[in-house]
């Protein structure tokens, strides 16, 4: 296993290489990292943290999909899963900057969609509620009302495993 900061252009570049030279490039790409930033109003989120939550979200995605997806185009073959969120369709007070890049995310799955050749697709997930860290800096003790990480697994891979060009531009929730 190998971390990458997909913040960081050139090492996604450079594991995209890799992976291409250890003919081992994935045939469903998720993209998935994300930070959201604490609570509070918009005009009292700090900068660095906006930009970080920019960086993580909206150009990571773009860094993956501008070192992965010629490849997947070349070979002819592949998927794009692109992370979004209830809040990328709706928004919620004090989580603004993450509102913002997951409609983002939405809107740039979707041009990606009308770019790609088929048989390629690229499609928004919505992941739904899941007990994670981030989720709780956001619900507190409310967050261990909704399932795991481990628990969500069990359903969300057949789920992602199944999504291919019929689902091309759509915006998808799991179940």
């Amino acid at each position: 296993m190998r971390e990458v900061d997909v913040t960081r252009e050139s090492q996604v570049a450079e594991w995209a290489e890799e992976l291409e030279n250890e003919d081992a490039l994935p045939d469903l790409l998720i993209n998935n990292a994300a930070v959201i930033n604490r609570s509070a109003p918009l005009w009292e989120v700090p900068v660095d943290e906006f930009h970080e939550l920019v960086d993580v979200n909206v150009s990571g995605v773009y860094h993956m999909t501008r070192h992965f997806v010629p490849r997947m185009i070349a070979r002819g073959e592949g998927v794009i899963v692109n992370f979004s969120s209830t809040w990328g369709k709706t928004v919620a007070a004090k989580v603004a900057p993450y509102c913002a890049t997951k409609w983002a995310i939405e809107g740039l799955t979707k041009a990606l969609a009308l770019e790609i050749p088929e048989p390629l697709a690229a499609i928004a997930v919505n992941p739904g509620v899941i007990n994670t860290d981030m989720l709780q800096s956001c619900f507190g003790e409310g967050a261990k009302a909704f399932p795991t990480a481990a628990t969500w697994v069990e359903k969300a891979v057949s789920f992602l495993l199944e999504v291919g060009r019929e689902q091309n531009g759509m915006s998808l929730d799991i179940p």
